[in-house]
């Protein structure tokens, strides 16, 4: 049993347990009829209390079937629901302690489906597969068992049909078919990415344009999809086609007959005798199908498992074992450099002081590596090469709690939670008085136009109204005020701002800033006058260092 469902063996176990029970007493009712078959065949009088005795027991083997099978099914469920719980919070706590940066390298729709299909693939291998799996091997042994005491030889021929669909399995295990179902999974998470994508941004490619860009991503995710379950199915087919046709009742009845009337027209078998393997002949294929089936549901979830997995492997930001306390807000950078997963060097040898009561603005062109260099204060990724101190302290000796109430950081692209204003600005502070709510919105520039909402501060974001992408950030500005880091990061927090606003935060950020220490991507050179010192990032290297700058400085 997967790692990952091993706690849960014991709930696995009372399902499998009630199963095996249900479908040993689930053969009661057609042994019944078959021995009422003989009875009935038999010369001379039938033996009433015999007869009567049969009916009641198959009538107490299907009481007993219906119990335990409900049963079975009832626990399954129950055991699915706490398995699915158990995964999706193991999930959610340990994408707690990822690295902030890992999910800007992942894939929206691709992370949606580990937490939703993925998790919800369990659920036939849980709630239903046992049943399955365990009629698929109780019940045909059994069957064989009872066949065999009364003629070997139809036994073997009745087994025909189920050894040619055995046969089939093989073809559908080849590593050709094994590449097409993960290059299907694949397709699966890359239409599912493009949705979410296409639906979140619709808005934004519409207003400028790019629909037909956006339509035709979408487009070509779909045709990949189509390309790669045709391959699929077309690979599948012909083994599928022939397991259905080998299980068929038509087929496994005709192969009994013919067998059956050799056997009957050569003496070696009494007609009464061909009632069982008429009746368990069926009983033999339908489980065998089920375990086809079943087996499908096992490969799914085996996959989905290695996801959940994956995901679960990825590192979490290392905590240090005795966390220490920095002795003011100055932050240094020695000698940086970080790298992604593939090797290359973003940033290279980064040599920065930024010192309490400072604001310091990051220029440069895109891809020089201004973000990546500000996710590095909040310790969204650990530096590969040298390191950064806070008030005399590397950050990686910081505990994470005590780095995030000194450092807060303002993203470009916000995200705000589907709750009311004053919880959205509150975020960091979930118990500050509504007039500390109000003064930072008013900080931000934004309190006007929360009053002009249906509620004011009490209106529920994404349900009653939106806001702007400039207005957003507006809450998130109010939100990193609010928490009053001593240490404040703003990717490009103003971008979607109008002139008058972006002159309101501005003068807030002049306002707040005191002994607070500032780091800002800055692209306007109202910011970068406003600031006490300019740095130039250019391919991952310093090139400028320019102290309280009060002419234009290139970008």
């Amino acid at each position: 049993m997967d790692g990952l469902l091993r706690p849960h063996i014991r709930g696995f176990t009372a399902v499998v347990v009630l199963q095996v029970v249900g479908a040993v007493a689930g053969l009661a009712p057609l042994l019944a009829v078959v021995e009422l078959g003989r009875v009935l065949l038999s010369s001379g009088p039938a033996d009433h209390d015999r007869v009567w005795t049969v009916v009641l027991l198959g009538a107490a083997g299907l009481l007993v079937r219906l119990l335990f099978t409900a049963a079975s099914s009832g626990i399954g469920h129950a055991l699915d629901g706490r398995v699915q719980l158990s995964f999706r919070r193991r999930l959610a706590e340990h994408l707690g302690r990822v690295p902030i940066g890992w999910f800007s390298r992942r894939r929206t729709g691709e992370l949606a489906k580990v937490v939703g299909e993925d998790v919800g693939a369990v659920h036939p291998v849980i709630a239903h597969a046992p049943g399955e799996l365990v009629a698929a091997f109780v019940v045909p042994l059994v069957s064989l068992v009872y066949l065999v005491t009364i003629d070997w030889r139809l036994t073997l021929i009745t087994l025909i049909p189920v050894v040619l669909a055995v046969a089939l399995v093989p073809l559908m295990m080849t590593p050709a078919r094994l590449r097409e179902q993960e290059e299907f999974d694949a397709a699966m998470g890359r239409i599912s990415s493009s949705v979410v994508e296409f639906v979140q941004g619709i808005a934004v490619v519409k207003a400028f344009g790019g629909g037909d860009r956006a339509h035709r991503r979408f487009r070509t995710a779909a045709d990949d999809f189509v390309g790669t379950f045709n391959r699929w199915v077309h690979g599948m087919s012909v083994p599928a086609a022939g397991m259905q046709l080998a299980l068929s009742p038509p087929f496994v009845l005709l192969v009994v007959l013919i067998g059956g009337a050799l056997l009957i027209t050569g003496g070696g078998l009494a007609p009464a005798d061909l009632l069982p393997f008429l009746l368990l002949g069926l009983g033999l294929t339908a489980p065998v199908a089920a375990l086809g089936h079943g087996f499908d549901d096992l490969q799914a979830a085996r996959r989905a498992l290695g996801r959940i997995r994956d995901v679960l492997g990825v590192e979490p930001l290392p905590e240090p074992e005795k966390p220490l306390v920095p002795r003011g807000n100055r932050v240094e950078l020695r000698d940086v450099r970080f790298g992604y997963d593939n090797g290359h060097e973003v940033l290279r040898g980064i040599d920065l002081v930024l010192e309490p009561g400072t604001v310091t603005a990051l220029t440069g062109p895109s891809g020089s590596g201004k973000s990546t260099l500000v996710q590095l204060l909040p310790r969204f990724f650990d530096p590969t090469g040298g390191s950064i101190l806070l008030g005399g302290v590397d950050l990686r000796e910081i505990g994470s709690r005590e780095l995030h109430r000194r450092v807060s950081f303002v993203f470009q692209d916000v995200r705000l939670l589907r709750a009311t204003v004053a919880e959205n600005i509150a975020l960091a502070v979930p118990r500050a008085e509504l007039d500390d709510v109000v003064r930072a919105a008013k900080l931000a520039n934004i309190h006007d136009r929360i009053l002009e909402l249906p509620h004011g501060y009490e209106t529920v974001l994404g349900a009653e109204t939106g806001l702007s992408g400039g207005e957003a950030q507006r809450i998130s500005l109010a939100r990193a005020l609010l928490a009053d880091a001593p240490v404040l990061v703003l990717d490009e927090a103003t971008a979607f701002a109008d002139p008058q606003t972006e002159k309101a935060v501005r003068r807030a950020l002049a306002t707040l800033a005191g002994e607070r220490t500032l780091l800002v991507i800055a692209h306007r050179q109202e910011t970068i006058a406003d600031a006490d010192t300019v740095v130039a990032l250019e391919n991952g290297v310093l090139t400028e260092v320019r102290k309280a700058p009060r002419e234009e400085v290139s970008r």
